[in-house]
């Protein structure tokens, strides 16, 4: 069979590598305004209330007995949980936990879920290095700017090829992160970087099942190892980004080099970090706010003859199961979630229930809606018209969705958040213990209020 040699590579790409080590290890403290750390702050907390509300889920138990068949040495905690295992374990549960609901931080311009890897790494290597809470959030700062900007640059195709753009670029972010954490130099930054590149996890094959939320958990293990490798010495490319045969021109046939370098230092993604009221894939989050508006107005599911829903065509592409089985695949059902926000008002964790997900009378509703493709819409969009018993009609048209840049969720939502997850699992004082401790991590000397408090 002959080989294609035809295909075309960028053979004078910028100094990626180096360019975003020397950043990572230089870029002064707090070098970014104050609403840019507040910002951090959110995005820890979230990730936080997100781990510790899955720390009972089947994912989490099947993980843990996972790991501790390699007898860990406890060293680093999880997350709701009682159990320490070591540090690159850890790192995986967390980042599974906090994913497992798919409920955590997402940057709508790349839907990656940048907190999950890089925090989870971060918070597994600070507990045992004693790292300070601005240690740590200076290198969450750094860690999903790396990230995203890689996502930026090779994003949508990367993600169109299959890839689940959270494990492929958090690996690099968690290194980053690590590295910045472990006061490494930019030649060991440049290597932990390069260490990384050869590690991109996740295919979107996976989405619906437990190895979806593995992806941030995976990424977050493989950039703490990365970094400790590159801490003693381990050496990769110095073009491992940007060659050829490297990161960015393997995973994709886009890579816009601007969409790393642009405004390095002076523009930071987790600006754009946004926060999910809805516990699903960020693209049905329009047709929920729909549906919410719809009950708001005295719409009750007894009296829909049928729906019509108009999306941008990756909605039914990434949530188009009709017929999901358990709570996991309702995750990725459009119809599902306008039948959740029609009879609960609402689509957190527990909407997604595998009793709520297959009862009758949310199958029957399911059934009811028609949704088709509509090319000129918008992803952060959905166009909703219910018909009713005898005639009536009922229309909404959600441009952005609650919990969106233009209607993003306050400090308060963030909170209540909060305790909706981990009030269950540890407790409502514990649980604003954790918060506290969260709003207060980069003033604190090490993460330790943050973990004790998030001990059941």
């Amino acid at each position: 069979m002959a080989r294609n040699t035809n295909v075309k590579a960028d053979t004078n790409a910028p100094p990626i590598t180096q360019i975003l080590a020397k950043f990572v290890s230089t870029h002064p403290s707090r070098g970014w305004s104050d609403a840019v750390d507040h910002e951090a702050h959110r995005t820890l907390m979230n990730w936080v209330g997100c781990a510790i509300g899955a720390a009972r889920h089947e994912s989490a138990e099947a993980t843990l007995g996972g790991v501790k068949m390699l007898q860990p040495a406890p060293q680093s905690s999880i997350l709701g949980r009682t159990e320490k295992v070591d540090m690159a374990s850890a790192a995986l549960v967390n980042g599974v936990t906090s994913h497992t609901f798919d409920f955590d931080d997402t940057h709508l311009k790349t839907i990656i879920h940048p907190a999950g890897p890089v925090a989870s790494a971060l918070l597994a290597l600070a507990e045992v290095t004693g790292a300070s809470g601005r240690d740590v959030i200076d290198a969450l700062v750094l860690g999903i700017d790396v990230s995203c900007r890689l996502g930026n640059c090779i994003y949508p195709e990367h993600y169109d090829r299959g890839w689940h753009i959270t494990g492929s670029t958090g690996t690099l972010g968690a290194a980053a992160g690590c590295a910045r954490l472990l006061k490494l130099d930019e030649q060991h930054t440049a290597w932990a970087l390069g260490i990384a590149a050869s590690q991109p996890i996740g295919m979107r094959e996976q989405f619906g099942t437990m190895t979806k939320p593995f992806h941030p958990g995976g990424a977050a293990r493989a950039g703490l190892t990365s970094a400790l490798l590159a801490k003693n010495g381990f050496t990769a490319s110095p073009k491992a980004i940007e060659a050829p045969r490297g990161y960015a021109q393997v995973v994709s046939t886009k890579y816009d080099w601007n969409e790393v370098t642009g405004e390095l230092g002076q523009r930071f993604e987790i600006s754009f970090n946004t926060y999910k009221p809805f516990a699903c894939g960020i693209v049905i989050h329009p047709t929920i706010d729909a549906a919410t508006q719809l009950r708001a107005r005295g719409v009750k599911a007894e009296d829909v003859e049928r729906v019509e829903l108009k999306v941008h065509p990756l909605v039914l592409e990434l949530t188009g199961k009709k017929e999901p089985q358990d709570g996991l695949q309702g995750k990725f059902s459009v119809y599902h979630g306008f039948a959740a926000g029609l009879v609960f008002g609402r689509a957190g964790e527990g909407e997604y229930d595998d009793h709520i997900v297959t009862r009758e009378d949310m199958v029957a509703l399911r059934r009811k809606v028609a949704a088709t493709i509509d090319e000129k819409m918008d992803e952060a969009a959905a166009d909703v018209t219910v018909i009713l018993k005898g005639g009536r009609k009922e229309h909404v048209l959600v441009e952005h969705a609650i919990g969106s840049l233009e209607r993003p969720m306050s400090d308060g939502d963030l909170e209540a958040k909060f305790h909706a997850l981990a009030d269950p699992v540890i407790g409502a004082a514990k649980a604003s213990a954790v918060i506290e401790a969260c709003w207060k991590l980069g003033q604190a000397k090490d993460v330790n209020a943050v973990v004790e408090a998030a001990r059941p």
